[in-house]
């Protein structure tokens, strides 16, 4: 089964913790697609993966690219794997993959200060588990360092 991690953003937004985890799954030799609910959100994504820090970049497309099946990380709306990610990140309440166990892990990233997105956590949460998933939640502590809670 698919192992899908809970990451609740509390000390740090999406755009700093997001890149972070995609460079250690590129480290693991593994593709990555990254879901958003939302146009905006994705461009906005697209845009700053490509500049999140002055001394690297993540190499990324979109779904919509020709070349999207050869890169690296893709970021998509839909719920396909354009590219044969081995994981895939859920942002701003995108929802579980129809394809779930097709990817070794499924990232699910949360704003821990939004009400609708703590709800809509807990509610993927009990689907990942029916369906006889691995699941994991991690939280930030003060200074920001992930600690495993379930």
């Amino acid at each position: 089964m698919t192992e899908i991690l809970f990451y609740h953003l509390q000390q740090q937004p999406l755009e700093k913790v997001l890149p972070n985890l995609v460079e250690r799954s590129l480290e693991r030799q593994w593709r990555a697609a990254i879901q958003a609910s939302g146009e905006e959100r994705l461009q906005a994504l697209d845009d700053h993966l490509w500049t999140y820090s002055d001394d690297s970049f993540l190499p990324h497309g979109t779904d919509r690219d020709p070349q999207a099946a050869s890169q690296p990380v893709v970021l998509t709306l839909q719920d396909t794997n354009p590219n044969a990610a081995a994981i895939r990140f859920l942002v701003d309440g995108a929802p579980l993959p129809t394809d779930a166990s097709a990817y070794q892990r499924i990232c699910i990233l949360f704003d821990g200060n939004d009400q609708d997105a703590l709800l809509g956590a807990r509610a993927q949460w009990k689907q990942a588990k029916e369906a006889g998933h691995t699941i994991a939640y991690w939280q930030q502590d003060e200074s920001g360092r992930w600690q495993k809670k379930a």
